[in-house]
């Protein structure tokens, strides 16, 4: 199991050599792309990492860069011509809808990802020695560049390093290998989450407990940063880009990164520590797609990261051992839980088919016996159900009481720490 930890580099004497490589990277990208394309336009045929290789060993950008460097570089081409192949057999089976296209160039002058393995990089005194190419030294005289090793991780562990160019800045993004941690779990006992917008994330569990993973601080931040960009970019012409608006763009999305962890992690703790093995995650593929909700909620609502949630919870159930499952959440959150409605999927509702209840003021859900549940929480529980049969789930403890008084979790506040004793446990299984 794989981790990756991102520390920024302020170091102004090495953002000269970094952006320098990261151009050339860039250079070579779009050089292999290229060849790529005019090899599968005139042939059809999708090019390999080997004769990218043979190619542009002799290239002059590829030359500036350390080898071992360069060939992740054009791998990353060869992957992204690979994928392309993949994605056309999936269309002409109709697997998928939207046509796939050969990979694009990068943009003229642009920063691109460089990746470093293992062997090609050393420690010197606490700090990580990255080389620079063979052709860099003859003309400058310079050899290679030094980056402080994070004090969290040991050397031993990382088996790469990549130099990620963002928004003006530039991070060093360590992947290391991660201790593998097997807590006690029961698949038997499930959470079932809702996504949303005021309220993220709404989970419900089948062992008695409920809880809200609140997301108005989310909204608040990026109406913010929607208004600021609104403002900067007034009687600009299309792609207007400064500095301001790169500082400001590297702010929010720190935000929705550091969001993302915090409740993934608080999510995942919390499974671990109530021994839930399995999540049921509803979602609804496209379900942004060309919305419009007026000004002020699309500024509020569609750039709100909640996909890049759902992979982050993913990752992390894969490394604790829960068991994840996504399910289409149609008609979840208008079908009475209480009543027993039929959960059709989507495009497939019953001529006829009403539901019992009906939401009313301030979210909540009235069933037809008048009884009132949380929506969400309805919702969340519905998502559960649509899966119980299949993954024989027990939803005795699915009662009005869960589904009425969920906890508010505010993730910048409250933090699920698990006790040593679980953490023992695990390492010791």
């Amino acid at each position: 199991m794989f981790g990756c930890q991102q520390v920024l580099i302020d170091d102004t004497e090495i953002l000269p050599y970094l952006e320098f490589i990261c151009s050339e990277a860039n250079k070579l990208i779009n050089c292999g792309t290229y060849y790529g394309r005019q090899v599968y336009f005139k042939t059809g045929k999708i090019i390999s990492k080997f004769d990218l290789n043979y190619e542009y060993k002799k290239n002059c950008h590829y030359q500036f860069l350390c080898a071992q460097a360069a060939q992740q570089v054009l791998l990353s081409v060869a992957e992204a011509f690979n994928s392309f192949r993949k994605l056309k057999v999936s269309y002409n089976k109709r697997e998928i809808v939207d046509k796939p296209k050969p990979p694009k160039y990068r943009k003229k002058g642009g920063l691109a990802l460089i990746a470093y393995p293992k062997q090609a990089i050393s420690l010197v005194k606490n700090r990580v020695r990255f080389p620079l190419g063979k052709k860099v030294k003859a003309s400058f005289g310079i050899d290679s560049f030094i980056v402080p090793m994070p004090s969290n991780l040991k050397f031993e562990d990382i088996r790469e390093v990549r130099i990620l160019p963002r928004n003006g800045c530039f991070y060093a993004e360590f992947v290391y290998r991660q201790q593998i941690f097997k807590p006690p779990l029961d698949k038997e006992q499930v959470l079932g989450i809702d996504p949303g917008v005021n309220n993220w994330l709404t989970c419900v569990s089948n062992i008695g407990k409920s809880f809200i993973i609140d997301g108005r601080k989310l909204k608040s931040q990026n109406q913010w940063y929607n208004k600021q960009i609104a403002s900067l970019t007034k009687d600009k012409p299309q792609g207007f880009w400064n500095e301001e608006l790169a500082t400001i763009t590297e702010k929010r999305n720190r935000q929705m990164r550091d969001a993302i962890n915090k409740a993934a992690r608080y999510v995942v703790n919390w499974c671990i520590y109530n021994r839930v093995g399995r999540i049921i995650f509803g979602w609804n593929q496209r379900n942004k797609n060309e919305i419009n909700l007026g000004k002020k909620n699309n500024q509020q609502i569609v750039q709100i990261p909640t996909a890049r949630l759902k992979q982050r919870i993913e990752q992390l159930c894969e490394q604790y051992g829960i068991e994840f499952v996504e399910t289409e959440e149609s008609y979840t959150s208008i079908a009475s839980y209480l009543d027993g409605d039929e959960l059709p999927k989507f495009g497939e509702k019953p001529e006829g088919w009403k539901p019992s209840g009906k939401r009313i003021f301030r979210g909540m859900y009235r069933s037809a016996k008048g009884l009132l549940t949380n929506c969400d929480c309805l919702g969340a529980a519905n998502i559960i159900r649509k899966v119980a049969i299949q993954l024989s789930i027990d939803l005795t403890k699915v009662g009005r009481a869960v589904l009425i008084l969920p906890r508010r979790i505010n993730v910048f506040r409250h933090v699920f720490r698990l006790p040593k004793s679980i953490l023992c446990e695990s390492l010791s299984l």
